[in-house]
């Protein structure tokens, strides 16, 4: 049995696979006999020393994990600055390391938490603290560096690509005499990788989505309105998906929900497809309709991709691998060995070239015109959304979704103030 004590922990947006990888970790953890805290709420809960002991939940119960989406332990929105602007948490969350004997912090998260990982790997080799820090990935807007995808996209793009297809076969119903414009929003604040998904429900200038506004491409009013219309002149109808993160050509967000900024630092977004849809409207006398899914994109377990909880399950196995072997401020990121047929493995990167560093759409990716993807696109795209993976239903027709009892162990030490 290995000496110490693992923590997990889950930050930023939750994903429908993210708690197959604390599933992946727990399990591996304790095929190797090393006891598995998890940090209620995210790093709040490592400095709050909320720490849930895992070992209370039965072998079924964490096996269940696998096939339910949001965060199981809780996570949240909060990034530690840097080690001297932070200091005094930085120290706090090493007491509580040290408290519970903590060796192995595996940081289950995007870009900043991959930031944090590598702080506070750095922190307690500043220290001499023996601990071994493994960030692991997971975002819905695949835009981790390095890696090839990022477990719960492909689960959000399946949904994406799924429930743009279905609704644009509603709008064909309906375009004579209804709705003539159709706008979906999808997640996305500076890469335009789930708006791009929306592309994989139809192929050919007259399927929908006939128009993808990318983050990554001005948006034009002018030029969006003059080619809705003439999509409506051609097809009978128009299917829009737009990211929330397109931007004018001076840089604003078109969706700024007036928010402010949160913990990390992001404008808030949320409005987009209304405000399209009211400019739609507005300008061209069409009748529109639209839709913003939200967490829906990200919650959808029970249209998960196969690929994609294979990749959750396999991050969360080789990062207790990486950390009970003392590879120290690593991530494991999925490598694409072949496109056709589709082969993938993990491998080991480092994490100060993943952490703040952000993997934006390709130019080969988005059409010459802007408002679509290319072959290149649907070729990486593809094999993400493939195979089903649905949870267990009950008599009741609802999936059958696992809620752990997350027991807190003990306090050590003082409550955390700050």
């Amino acid at each position: 049995m290995a000496s110490g004590t693992l923590l997990y922990a889950q930050s930023g947006g939750v994903t429908a696979v993210i708690n197959a990888t604390a599933s992946a970790v727990i399990q591996t953890a304790r095929a190797r006999k090393v006891k598995v805290l998890a940090a209620r709420n995210g790093i709040l809960g490592a400095l709050r020393e909320e720490l849930i002991d895992t070992s209370r939940e039965s072998a079924a119960a964490i096996a269940a994990l696998a096939h339910t989406p949001g965060g199981a332990f809780g996570s949240c929105r909060v990034k530690l600055k840097s080690l001297d602007a932070d200091r005094p948490r930085y120290e706090r969350l090493l007491d509580v390391l040290r408290a519970h004997d903590v060796r192995w912090f595996l940081y289950n998260g995007g870009n900043d938490s991959a930031d944090t990982a590598l702080k506070v790997s750095q922190l307690a080799d500043e220290y001499g603290y023996p601990l071994t820090c493994v960030g692991v990935p997971k975002t819905v807007d695949n835009d981790l560096a390095v890696t090839d995808c990022c477990p719960g996209f492909g689960s959000a793009a399946k949904y994406t690509a799924v429930s743009v297809r279905e609704c644009a076969l509603d709008v064909a119903a309906m375009a004579d005499t209804s709705t003539k414009v159709f706008v979906y929003e999808a997640m996305g604040r500076h890469a335009g990788w789930l708006a791009a998904a929306g592309g994989l429900a139809g192929n050919g200038p007259d399927a929908a989505p006939h128009l993808i506004l990318f983050p990554e491409r001005p948006y034009v009013e002018a030029d969006f309105l003059r080619r809705v219309q003439a999509v409506v002149d051609r097809v009978g109808y128009c299917v829009v998906v737009a990211s929330e993160g397109i931007q004018t050509a001076d840089g604003r967000f078109v969706a700024d929900a007036g928010g402010g900024k949160d913990s990390f630092g992001h404008t808030q977004l949320g409005g987009v497809a209304s405000f399209l849809a009211g400019r739609v409207k507005d300008e061209l006398k069409l009748k529109v309709h639209w839709t913003l899914p939200d967490y829906l994109q990200r919650s959808a377990r029970h249209l998960a991709s196969k690929t994609d909880l294979a990749q959750a399950l396999a991050v969360g196995k080789a990062a207790v691998d990486y950390a009970l072997k003392g590879m120290n401020a690593v991530m494991p990121v999925i490598t694409r060995t072949s496109d056709a047929p589709y082969r993938w493995k993990v491998e080991a990167a480092p994490l100060d070239r993943i952490a703040n560093h952000e993997k934006k759409m390709p130019k080969a990716f988005i059409r010459k015109d802007g408002y679509g993807i290319t072959d290149a696109a649907r070729q990486y795209l593809e094999p993400l959304i493939r195979g089903e993976a649905p949870p267990p239903y009950g008599r009741d027709g609802l999936p059958r979704y696992v809620t752990l009892k997350n027991i807190l162990v003990p306090a050590r030490l003082p409550a955390f103030e700050g």
